[in-house]
């Protein structure tokens, strides 16, 4: 019955006893989730989920079962217990033998050993290695090279008007600079490209849900050539690394100085710095560039702030954009090594957990006005590229990306706008990342 019709139909107190109290308003019901209508618009059922289930067990596309952590102090707890593995041989159930969590392909092309399936000693040994090529000083080296990178992308549609930014800018930019800093040469650089915008198009984050053959094929491919490469750079490695030498050929030195680094790993790291490191990049600038652009206030607060030659604005203002619609929606895989309690919840010994921080970094409870975009903001410790031993490695060289790509197109073109309407995007459904397929945009063109 509605509550109309019960509205219309009041009801006569009884002659005698107490006087009825009013029934309690029901409860909402709980959410759909991972609809398409989910993938538009998360936000509020992640704050459903945040009051009335913050560990919430749910089954996902894919037909694992999963527990979801929506609540920031519970998130951050997750992130950095290590009664949290993130192996898959701990999974209590055969899934991902089974293909059905984890990147398609990666097992069968030995490609499993990277940061994102291992815990210490192994993560230890294999996180210090690489982590030399994304120092604060590294990076630094690398900014010419991403503005280089940015403008070219921009010189290719500047002068017409009209652009998709995702497939002509987001996308090319981070692929382009992650094969840079990997040391793959400029003419196999389209392939990679390819590959990547096959996975992209097709992975649905990896996580079921979406054709994932091609996805295995393009891992494949990606393999095969990652063994050829490092097979060539060991042959033409010379005795002393030059000051700048590329990440492949630091791996392959420090295998053969005795760091007894496999060439499985070697290979599944380049592979998975490729994998994980564009398409997180891809969706910081589409997801931001889509904010500034649904927020003008706040836009033209950064486009002042830059023309005045102030870059603090930009710098609080990339972290804000991580934390109100970042690129990872949900942290990878985790599972419980033994029974554990979390947020009130009793996880069972290899139960999947999955931190949700785009619920996290939401969270009234830590942030104010969690659902307001505020460039200014100054206390923002989100959760956009996670925390404890697992944070992102490449979060620097992303934020130099992120930075560079929105400074320069609000600069270059400063009335760029949506060339449709907000409900005409489609966003990519998935499970880990967050993103746009498309973002048309028109703006006045440059003149040369």
């Amino acid at each position: 019955m509605s509550d109309a019709h019960a509205d219309a139909r009041p009801e006569a107190p009884p002659a005698e006893g107490p006087a009825r109290c009013p029934a309690a308003p029901a409860a909402a019901p709980a959410p759909d989730l991972f609809t398409w209508e989910f993938a538009a618009d998360p936000y509020p059922a992640y704050a459903w989920l945040r009051e009335h289930a913050p560990v919430h067990r749910t089954e996902l596309p894919s037909g694992v079962e999963a527990w979801l952590v929506t609540r920031y102090v519970d998130a951050r707890q997750a992130l950095a217990d290590a009664r949290l593995s993130k192996n898959p041989v701990h999974h209590s159930e055969a899934a991902h033998g089974k293909g059905r969590i984890g990147i398609p392909g990666e097992r069968s092309a030995n490609l499993m050993t990277h940061l994102l399936n291992i815990d210490p000693p192994d993560h230890t040994r294999l996180r210090r290695l690489v982590s030399k090529a994304f120092t604060p000083r590294r990076v630094a080296e690398f900014a010419p090279r991403i503005q280089e990178l940015t403008d070219r992308l921009i010189d290719g549609f500047a002068t017409r008007g009209s652009a998709d930014l995702i497939h002509e800018f987001a996308f090319p930019l981070p692929i382009y600079a992650i094969c840079d800093l990997l040391g793959v040469p400029p003419e196999d650089q389209d392939d990679f490209r390819d590959w990547a915008g096959m996975m992209l198009r097709h992975t649905k984050a990896g996580h079921g849900g979406g054709p994932r053959g091609g996805v295995a094929r393009s891992v494949k491919k990606m393999r095969t050539y990652l063994a050829e490469l490092i097979h060539s750079k060991r042959a033409g490695l010379g005795a002393t690394a030059a000051p700048d030498e590329d990440l492949i050929s630091g791996l392959i030195r420090a295998s053969d100085h005795g760091e007894h680094l496999t060439e499985n790993e070697a290979a599944a790291m380049a592979f998975i710095l490729l994998f994980a490191g564009f398409e997180t990049t891809v969706n910081l600038i589409g997801n931001g560039t889509y904010a500034l652009l649904r927020h003008p206030a706040q836009r033209e607060l950064l486009q002042k702030s830059m023309a005045a030659g102030d870059s603090e604005l930009l710098a609080t203002g990339i972290e804000e954009l991580l934390r109100y619609d970042g690129p990872v929606e949900l942290a990878t895989w985790r599972f419980a090594t033994r029974e554990l309690t979390l947020g009130g919840q009793r996880i069972a010994e290899g139960d999947p957990v999955l931190v949700v921080l785009a619920a996290a970094d939401r969270d009234p409870a830590r942030f104010t006005e969690p659902d307001v975009l505020d460039l200014t903001r100054r206390d923002n410790p989100h959760l956009g590229y996670g925390h404890g031993i697992h944070y992102c490695l490449g979060a620097p060289l992303a934020r130099l990306e992120g930075q560079t790509a929105l400074a320069t197109l609000l600069t270059r073109l400063p009335d760029i706008r949506l060339a449709v309407e907000p409900d005409d995007l489609r966003w990519r459904g998935g499970l880990i990342m967050r993103g746009l397929r498309s973002l048309p945009v028109e703006f006045t063109p440059e003149v040369r």
